[in-house]
């Protein structure tokens, strides 16, 4: 006769209604502890957390009663995209994405079929719809409260947890890689795990100091915890009924304008001009470039070796930079260029993006630019304007085949 097992927790949920900490164990008997002080704001949307440790997930539920469903990273760092492909939706491509799900009236059918089959895609695990740094500052700023919400909620319900890592991190990865690359003369310059589940991803330590587990944790529990509190704090934040007010103009705005103006004025053909936007490009990289070579050993010597030798060459061998750069001199050698406040934060993200997912959809202003940029770096990531065009692209790299309700099919 078989010996019974011990009971063991299935579920642990704070709660704010009764401001206590619930388990649950797998006979269905519940245990209650007071939280003593409530991790929830004033502010906070967030009305429920349950953490299942057998299923390695967090399910918030939000005061008006809706789920969000994250997954929760590994321990051991395995790859748990396990095949599923990434595809990187530009801010203004989740406002219909939003709308079409939540009711909108104003959303082409044709966007609200293509909404529909990524948030099918997302839930049958075959793509991914990662959230980005770039996500959250342009939406928790918006003014208009429920549009907010509703924007912010579909980001998260459809994002699962998944991260693109903070783009100026990316670029200090490629970097180093790109100086180790030339000290060993070997040729893998490629960021690691750019789309992550792995906590405190969306903002390098440079940017933002992450939370510290008690110095007495085990690692798994230590692990476990900043997990837990990455998650519900990006959930969170997201939601929250505050508004983030927008930060003072950045002056980098300013400092391109003055050299698009400038660039305008020089009686230059377009490799003259295309050299002084690198020149500009790499004084803006120096302190990453100096960081990046003291980490890997490189002496003065070595850097100075490595700058006569042609080094936007070598930075055209990165991603996430390279396309950068290819925008960069897109935008400045484009005549009467006027730079908006947002155009860094799209440039940015975008080109990060492009160069590790597998597509990515963005408006007409940015396609151009990153799609010239991808092919001129020998990329394989396809890049569309309109939701409705990629779900083609999507079928048949996912090997389905066409469907009536695709309205590009039906074209």
């Amino acid at each position: 006769m078989s010996k019974r097992s011990e009971p063991f927790v299935v579920m642990m949920t704070l709660d704010r209604e009764t401001s206590s900490v619930v388990l649950t164990r797998s006979d269905g008997k519940e245990a209650r502890q007071p939280m003593g002080q409530s991790p929830f704001e004033s502010t906070s949307l967030l009305s429920r957390l349950h953490y299942s440790p057998a299923l390695g997930g967090l399910l918030a539920v939000t005061c008006k009663g809706e789920d969000i469903a994250f997954e929760l990273p590994a321990r051991d760092r395995r790859d748990q995209l396990e095949g599923r492909l990434v595809v990187y939706l530009d801010q203004n491509m989740w406002r219909p994405v939003s709308e079409a799900l939540h009711g909108g009236a104003t959303v082409e059918s044709k966007d609200r079929d293509a909404a529909d089959q990524l948030a099918e895609w997302v839930r049958n695990r075959r793509i991914v719809l990662p959230a980005s740094a770039g996500h959250y500052h342009e939406t928790t700023k918006w003014s208009l409260a429920d549009k907010r919400y509703r924007l912010g909620l579909t980001i998260l319900q459809l994002s699962r947890g998944w991260q693109m890592r903070d783009p100026l991190q990316v670029r200090r990865d490629e970097i180093d890689g790109m100086f180790r690359g030339w000290l060993s003369q070997g040729d893998d310059v490629r960021a690691a795990s750019v789309f992550t589940l792995a906590p405190n991803s969306l903002h390098s330590a440079s940017r933002m100091t992450p939370y510290t587990p008690p110095s007495d944790f085990s690692f798994d529990d230590a692990f476990r915890l900043v997990s837990l509190t990455s998650a519900s704090a990006y959930i969170d934040v997201m939601l929250d009924t505050e508004r983030v007010e927008p930060g003072p103009e950045p002056g980098w705005v300013q400092s391109n304008q003055q050299f698009s103006d400038w660039l305008d004025g020089q009686n230059w053909d377009s490799q003259q001009k295309r050299r002084s936007i690198d020149a500009f490009l790499f004084a803006d990289l120096q302190r990453d470039l100096a960081e990046g070579a003291h980490a890997t050993g490189l002496s003065p010597q070595d850097l100075q070796r490595w700058g006569q030798k042609q080094p936007m060459d070598c930075l055209s061998t990165l991603p996430a930079t390279g396309l950068y750069r290819e925008m960069l001199h897109n935008r400045h050698l484009n005549k009467g260029t006027t730079w908006q406040r947002n155009d860094l934060t799209d440039m940015l993200y975008l080109s990060c993006a492009a160069g590790y997912a597998d597509f990515v959809v963005c408006e007409r202003h940015m396609r151009e630019p990153l799609e010239r940029g991808v092919r001129r770096l020998g990329l394989r990531t396809k890049v569309f304007r309109r939701l409705s065009e990629v779900i083609p692209a999507l079928r048949a790299a996912l090997g389905e085949g066409s469907s009536r309700t695709d309205p590009a099919a039906e074209q």
